[in-house]
């Protein structure tokens, strides 16, 4: 469903990711882990060509693109690769002069031409199922972090993309807030939303990923089932990370 191929991406002649080799089934969550630097975010912005990798092979569905023959890519070729992906970002990015509701219709009218009544019927059913409906008329300004994270949720879901990127999407909110957006992804997770999601939050990982990647250095150190990244990691750099995430929690936790 996703396949990227030899995936490079540098700044300024600093490598940033290397050689990255990455399959994702549909209706799967994979979770990317690693330390601050590794190049979680980086990928998912490569995903969707916000950063334009520097070479490699990116396939989303029937969308694909090969870096090494057109490193330059169309405007069409970026637009039907974005098409197939939602993104969630660490710092909501909600529009601060539309309400809720403008914010999640925004893209399906101005992007996608769809007409503002059917755009207001998709919003307003995204924003009951990730537990907004009520707030659907008021400004972002007034509502929590935890709130405004669901709302730009169901907006990247708005034009029912193929895969929802998700960019550490609790990491700016406290752990209370932090379970509202848990409970979301989780919900979106069992209902076979196909995700990826660069996360520091071991639970979110453990408790709705299938598959786990750890990265170090713009490298995929190790990859597998999240019971066995969690339990038996194979690597001892991949066995020390998960020590550091560990430490402090309960002797009883679980996976």
């Amino acid at each position: 469903m996703i396949r990227l191929t030899a995936i490079e991406k540098a700044f300024s002649g600093q490598t940033v990711l290397s050689g990255i080799d990455l399959q994702l089934q549909e209706g799967s969550v994979t979770a990317l882990i690693g330390p601050s630097g590794s190049g979680k975010s980086t990928l998912l912005r490569c995903v969707n060509l916000l950063e334009q990798p520097n070479g490699g092979q990116l396939q989303i569905g029937d969308a694909q693109l090969d870096l090494h023959t057109h490193p330059h890519p169309s405007r069409r070729q970026v637009q039907a690769i974005r098409q197939q992906t939602g993104m969630v970002f660490q710092s909501f990015q909600l529009f601060p002069h539309l309400s809720v509701l403008e914010n999640v219709m925004e893209g399906l009218v101005t992007v996608l031409g769809w007409s503002k009544a059917a755009a207001r019927e998709r919003a307003e059913a995204l924003l009951v199922k990730v537990g907004m409906g009520h707030k659907a008329e008021v400004m972002p300004a007034t509502l929590s972090g935890g709130q405004q994270q669901r709302v730009a949720i169901a907006r990247a879901l708005a034009p029912s993309p193929r895969v929802l990127l998700c960019d550490e999407p609790t990491s700016a909110l406290d752990p209370e807030l932090a379970l509202e957006v848990v409970a979301v992804l989780r919900q979106l997770a069992a209902e076979g939303t196909t995700m990826l999601m660069a996360t520091h939050d071991l639970r979110l990982a453990a408790n709705i990923a299938q598959q786990v990647v750890f990265l170090e250095a713009g490298r995929i150190v190790e990859q597998g089932t999240a019971q066995q990244i969690f339990t038996a990691p194979q690597q001892e750099r991949t066995r020390r990370f998960i020590t550091t995430l560990t430490d402090g929690l309960p002797e009883n936790w679980e996976i």
